[in-house]
């Protein structure tokens, strides 16, 4: 079947795992007004394949935790990650004695956890898993955070939130590198208005998953957290240890993004302003990031917009739609037109 997407609203109805629902301009409205409740503390972990579980449970289960976190808990982890990422299979064993080493059960399954926690931490390095592992998280009606990837191709993160949408569950996403610890010298008296940036991080290629998806959108995510949305063309310089994308904002902005595969493991930026440059200082750790994400367990308000995440992923569909057809410019609209759901 065919998605119709465009940046003013999803019109065409979706069929995914036997799930019907349109993917409508009302999909924010709806995943933002927390109408399923929360009536416990107790966090659950799908994925045990990427250090971030490690980090997250150590941040939750500390006893010196701070008031922010709400006496949320890591209370039981499922640790199957991917099948065949040889990267994410083989760090399951050590992953899961850490995590168990911090009091936390491990699970046979997905349903035996669901029926032990109140919200979900899907974690799954491997983003092929995250449309199945999602829809049973959103049938139970349990709020779910999605790290990244997201998913492992753009037909499949409209399909999340197509399922999301059906089930009245809010879904949330984010990398952590969204924020900016130096933010406070990014606002309009600092600055100005925001003229363009340029932002930089790793960008790793999972043969998987659409390239930059699988790191690169860490890079990106910075990108879109200086920018807004509203990109409409997109262009991508690629060699096999550096990508360039170049993306023109409809205000007729510039924001680049360079992913590395060599040299140093940075990441970082500098945002052009009316009164000055400034270059950002990515924040350190998981910190920031939690702090959102308990915010949005308590409210069910996801603190980034489904449709600003879509067009993340749209940004890195059109840069490697760039790179196939060797650097061309590429519309945004023609990247969220036509979009074909495969099961």
């Amino acid at each position: 079947m065919t998605t119709l997407l465009n940046r003013r609203h999803f019109v065409k109805i979706a069929a995914v795992a036997g799930i019907t629902a349109g993917f409508s301009e009302h999909i924010n409205a709806t995943l933002l007004s927390g109408k399923n409740n929360v009536t416990g503390l107790r966090v659950g972990i799908i994925g045990l394949d990427v250090s971030h579980s490690v980090a997250f449970t150590k941040l939750l289960n500390d006893p010196a935790a701070p008031a922010e976190y709400g006496g949320y808990k890591v209370v039981a982890a499922y640790p199957k990650g991917s099948n065949d990422i040889a990267f994410s299979v083989n760090r399951i064993p050590e992953f899961t004695k850490a995590v168990e080493s911090m009091g936390v059960e491990i699970v046979s399954s997905i349903n035996e956890l669901l029926n032990k926690v109140d919200v979900i931490l899907l974690n799954t390095n491997d983003g092929r898993l995250h449309l199945e592992q999602a829809l049973a998280v959103f049938r139970a009606g349990k709020r779910v955070f999605i790290d990244k990837p997201f998913a492992a191709s753009l037909p499949q993160v409209a399909a999340i939130f197509n399922a999301a949408q059906n089930y009245k569950v809010p879904v949330f996403s984010s990398s952590s590198l969204r924020y900016i610890e130096n933010r406070l010298q990014l606002t309009p008296d600092k600055i100005g208005k925001i003229l363009g940036a340029d932002t930089y991080s790793p960008a790793t290629i999972e043969k998987t998953h659409t390239d930059l998806f699988w790191y690169g959108v860490h890079g990106v995510e910075m990108l879109y957290t200086l920018l807004g949305t509203g990109c409409k063309k997109v262009r991508r310089i690629y060699t096999e240890d550096t990508d360039v994308v170049i993306g023109t904002w409809t205000d007729n902005r510039l924001g680049t993004f360079r992913g590395t595969r060599t040299g140093p493991h940075e990441y970082g930026g500098i945002v052009f302003g009316e009164k000055g440059t400034v270059a950002i200082q990515p924040a350190i750790g998981f910190g920031a990031l939690m702090k959102e994400i308990i915010r949005f367990f308590q409210t069910g308000i996801t603190p980034v917009t489904p449709a600003e995440t879509l067009e993340i992923y749209a940004f890195m569909e059109a840069a490697d739609e760039s790179k196939r057809r060797g650097g061309a410019e590429i519309n945004m609209d023609d990247i969220m037109a036509n979009i074909s759901i495969t099961r």
